[in-house]
């Protein structure tokens, strides 16, 4: 590959991006005039994203960002796609991909523009890869796991998470919710599973109103005008049985001579159902005769108007057509077992719940499953006063639950505010530039510079000089201090006294992810347009 070629395929991403002095500027050019450099800061202003569909949806989060922005030119689409992997993959950490990426390039046309071919510089990158992943090691901080898990380190590694999407107030509440959320449904030997927190939305009050349910929160209420809205100190009976009428699967055809035949045909029809119900309420009597228990029937399947009227004449709350993924967190939450024929019923099938009571607002209709004794499943209420405030809280807590689990299944974190990207700038110039050999270094330099990018933008967006900053941590990390950038004073300060933590996994996949983007993108020689080739064979 020729360096003429290489500054060609340059200029043609240049005059896309407003004629950027790099290529790579292209994507660092978008994220920052519209908003996404802005979640490594929590002070900076809110992006608004404008769609002929969607219509206007406010975010601080890169992720939506990029997935959601239109872009045009080719290099940044690549780099975006990686940005939008890495939310994938670790659910955070798409802002400081793309301008890794964006770095890496920018540093590398310096040197290509002093004739160094490509190549060489792509080895330095190669190198400074793995001795950065080899570093990112030996500088992590342990953390407990499931097993013991230390809640304010999880709070902390929350909290950071959260802070950059959020405002700090709402961001603060947030973070309790999601670190007990997490700890509620981890289970020692056995990987978490985060669909067993429903996240549920209420257009109701104000986002301060979001709390963690202890137990499921049904999305629909009894459909019987007298049956019971509130249940206290409840047996629930979760079940896959159906309680309605119901036609035959296969085509049949069912021959009467007279009115008679066709009224016991009916009535048999009915006492088969009839039959089941009375099996449950059977159920019912058995264990609540002699106290003041309730008792809860949820399926999955339907409930007819003669059955919830039999129920409702015993005292049961019947709910039907329960959500399939409802019903294994029902179990998770109440105990006891999910059946799926009346044969089953018994008392050691039931599960318990202190309260289930039916919330109406509006036309819409909510039932809470509260006071569970060791739920393994449980409900994040988030209350908004409009779409666009519990669009952000709902992509903003999914990141915080990630950030949780990501710490538990990790088992370390690593100091945050810039920490980890000054010292392995450090150790990038000092040490590994004497392992490599002839014009490599280079490239081993440039990788070291591009580290710098994040401490960078952080002194930027908080209104300071970015040289100042950096000199200032460089002086400290020189004297053996680990220290990052404090936002609030200007200074550079010790991350691990503030508890500002980041997730080890999402750091890992920035080192593998964005050094083989950029490497892919300086080996391009040129871009082409694909299509159906027209002339003749």
């Amino acid at each position: 590959m020729r360096v003429r070629s290489f500054r060609r395929y340059i200029a043609v991403s240049r005059v896309t991006a407003a004629r950027e002095r790099c290529a790579v500027t292209v994507i660092c050019w978008i994220s920052r005039e519209r908003g996404a450099a802005l979640t490594l800061l929590t002070e900076r202003l809110t992006a608004m994203l404008k769609s002929m569909c969607v219509g206007l949806k406010l975010t601080k989060d890169g992720n939506v960002l990029l997935r959601e922005m239109q872009i045009q030119n080719p290099t940044a689409i690549m780099i975006a796609r990686t940005a939008v992997a890495q939310d994938d993959i670790t659910g955070d950490g798409t802002t400081t991909t793309v301008l890794v990426i964006g770095e890496l390039l920018k540093q590398a046309e310096r040197y290509l523009n002093e004739g160094l071919h490509p190549r060489v510089i792509v080895e330095g990158f190669d190198v400074a890869k793995r001795e950065s992943l080899k570093f990112l090691e030996t500088f992590k901080r342990a953390a407990p796991g499931v097993e013991a898990p230390d809640r304010e380190m999880l709070l902390c590694v929350a909290r950071t998470a959260l802070r950059t999407k959020l405002r700090e107030e709402l961001a603060d509440k947030l973070t309790t919710i999601v670190v007990d959320a997490v700890l509620c449904i981890a289970k020692p030997e056995e990987s978490i599973d985060l669909h067993m927190v429903e996240i549920m939305t209420m257009k109701h009050q104000t986002d301060n109103e979001t709390k963690l349910i202890q137990g499921l929160v049904l999305d629909h209420g009894a459909r019987h005008p007298d049956m019971k809205r509130y249940v206290e100190d409840a047996f629930v009976l979760t079940c896959n049985i159906s309680l309605e009428y119901e036609r035959s699967e296969v085509n049949s055809t069912f021959m009467y001579t007279d009115a008679e035949q066709r009224e016991k045909m009916v009535a048999a029809e009915r006492a088969y159902t009839d039959e089941t119900v009375r099996k449950v309420i059977a159920l019912k009597k058995q264990v609540c005769d002699g106290n003041d228990k309730g008792f809860v029937v949820i399926t999955q399947k339907g409930i007819d108007p003669i059955s919830l009227d039999m129920l409702c004449k015993e005292g049961i709350m019947g709910l039907r057509r329960a959500k399939r993924r409802n019903m294994e967190r029902l179990v998770l939450a109440c105990g006891g077992q999910c059946i799926n024929s009346v044969e089953e019923l018994s008392p050691e099938i039931l599960g318990h719940a202190g309260e289930v009571y039916e919330y109406v607002l509006g036309e819409e209709k909510y039932t809470f499953v509260e006071k569970v004794v060791n739920p393994t499943s449980c409900t994040v209420l988030l209350k908004g006063s409009n779409d666009h405030t519990i669009a952000q809280l709902k992509d903003a807590v999914r990141d915080g639950l990630r950030a949780v689990k990501n710490v538990l299944t990790d088992k370390a974190v690593v100091p945050g505010a810039g920490a980890f990207e000054m010292a392995l700038n450090k150790h990038l110039k000092e040490n590994v530039t004497k392992m490599v050999e002839g014009r490599a270094k280079r490239g081993v330099e440039a990788f070291a510079e591009a580290m710098l990018v994040v401490p960078k933008t952080l002194a930027e967006n908080s209104g300071y000089d970015p040289q100042d900053a950096i000199i200032d941590m460089q002086e400290e990390h020189d004297r053996g201090n680990v220290v990052g950038f404090d936002i609030s004073i200007g200074e550079p300060f010790d991350p691990t006294m503030s508890g500002i933590y980041d997730n080890f996994l999402v750091k890992q996949q920035i080192l593998h992810s964005a050094p083989i983007i950029a490497t892919q993108l300086l080996c391009t020689d040129e871009v082409l347009r694909a299509g159906v080739n027209m002339r003749k064979r």
